[in-house]
């Protein structure tokens, strides 16, 4: 099981990066959360495979059709709590 906290910064909110984050970790079988960032950025902490969650991150760079990705940072996560499924919360 790999567990990563991703921050995505640009134009990242406002332009359905949560909702499309939301789907492609769905589709790939991940769980955790997405949340916009009073920064302006977004947060994603993503657990599952480490296949999947590569997926994921590698998605990230690109994001919904409406977002401009401009920078990806990726810290691994120690936490041992489990996340059932993938959703959009308020932080």
């Amino acid at each position: 099981m790999k567990r990563v906290v991703i921050k995505v910064k640009g134009k990242v909110q406002g332009v359905s990066y949560r909702q499309h984050t939301l789907r492609q970790a769905t589709a790939l079988g991940v769980t955790g959360y997405v949340s916009n960032l009073s920064d302006g950025s977004v947060q994603v902490l993503a657990q599952g495979g480490e296949p999947a969650v590569d997926k994921l991150i590698s998605w990230c760079y690109i994001g919904s059709p409406s977002s401009l990705v401009e920078d990806v940072f990726v810290e691994e996560d120690e936490a041992d709590e489990i996340y059932l499924d993938f959703s959009i919360i308020q932080l």
